[in-house]
């Protein structure tokens, strides 16, 4: 047992919270499914035969089931958001630095501390939005956690929003169920009025390249000395794919060359703000898949791509496959202004309706 509370739960904990207990996780979160040598799989309430996502599948599963009304995510590659698109719930990761990560599985330093945010999970976006406003703001011990100005978003106008959305990322082709609830959103806030533009942000294409080649960096370093602290040399198959890569160890000048790449990726990505205010896109190229399902990464960069940038994003439910499973959308706005996304989740919401629940026996 830990010997104090991570900053989120301290902070929900000071506020009233009753804390049942931790949610299901992949080992060190390291996995977009939810499965370890301890605690066994997590089943998603849609389907037994379906992952509930990771690496936050646990508390996605647990809100979609009716088992508790929120948890709280960490989101390093899509960890809160493709656990909230194949549970059919709400999720945000707040902008990178918005909510201190001290305390979370993975360290709140080191060069990939940036792409690791915690963040809110729940049925509905009024309780996000409830939630972030606790959890928010620095710590005075996450060294990128920062003091950002707050909007209450169900106060912000949303009328004159300009957005923008693609139904494909040039990395991974999703299915032709996700591109149509991309279609029927698009069409749904256009009839209402607001500005929409078929648009994907300049040098998206590169994010595959660059959130890999980063996590390899190390050669698995980072998951040898997480099992050294931990004491134990047992890896599930999926932390230990990651140890035993055979890649080369960057040189000195090959990770400065990596770093620049990452930071010209940021830097391309940002000027879609010029023109829009918002962006709608897929979660994933998938909708919840098998347990033996062998990931594609690629499917993965609809997240990860946005881990890079920092950027805010929300997932909300637009609908179901043809198997009843969720579909979700995700809504991203420019750096600290989480109160945009969750202002235009929280109409989209209304106008989508509540979607059932899973039956469980």
């Amino acid at each position: 047992r830990p010997g104090r509370d991570a900053t989120c739960v301290s902070r929900l904990r000071n506020e009233g919270a009753i804390l049942l207990g931790k949610t299901n996780t992949p080992e060190f979160t390291l996995s977009f499914k939810t499965d370890n040598l301890l605690f066994g799989r997590t089943n998603n309430p849609h389907d037994f035969t379906k992952t509930p996502g990771g690496s936050s599948g646990g508390a996605a599963a647990a809100i979609a089931s009716g088992c508790t009304p929120f948890d709280i995510g960490t989101d390093t590659g899509g960890s809160i958001r493709l656990p909230a698109h194949f549970c059919g719930i709400a999720g945000i990761k707040p902008t990178s630095g918005r909510v201190p990560c001290t305390g979370n599985a993975l360290p709140s330093t080191g060069l990939l501390a940036t792409l690791s945010q915690p963040g809110p999970m729940a049925r509905r976006v009024d309780d996000l939005i409830y939630l972030l406003d606790i959890i928010k703001g620095p710590d005075f011990e996450d060294p990128n956690a920062v003091a950002a100005s707050w909007e209450n978003p169900l106060a912000i106008d949303i009328s004159g929003f300009r957005i923008g959305y693609h139904l494909d990322n040039g990395i991974s082709t999703p299915s032709s169920e996700i591109q149509d609830a991309i279609k029927m959103t698009i069409a749904l806030l256009t009839s209402a009025g607001f500005s929409c533009r078929e648009s994907r942000p300049n040098g998206l294409e590169m994010a595959g390249f660059i959130y890999s080649r980063l996590f390899a960096a190390d050669n698995g370093e980072m998951v040898h000395l997480l099992l050294e602290d931990c004491r134990t040399n047992q890896a599930s198959p999926a932390v230990s794919e990651i140890i035993n890569r055979q890649e080369d160890l960057l040189s000195a000048s090959e990770l400065a060359q990596l770093i620049q790449l990452w930071q010209n990726y940021q830097s391309s990505m940002l000027s879609y703000f010029h023109d829009h205010d918002l962006l709608i896109c897929p979660v994933n190229a998938k909708t919840a898949i098998s347990h033996d399902h062998r990931e594609d990464f690629s499917d993965y960069t609809y997240t990860a791509a946005y881990n890079l940038t920092g950027w805010p994003s929300v997932v909300i439910r637009a609908g179901s496959d043809a198997d009843g499973l969720p579909v979700g959308v995700q809504i991203l706005s420019r750096p600290f202004a989480e109160h945009d996304a969750l202002a235009l989740a929280a109409w989209l919401e209304e106008q989508l309706g509540v979607f059932e629940g899973p039956t469980l026996i």
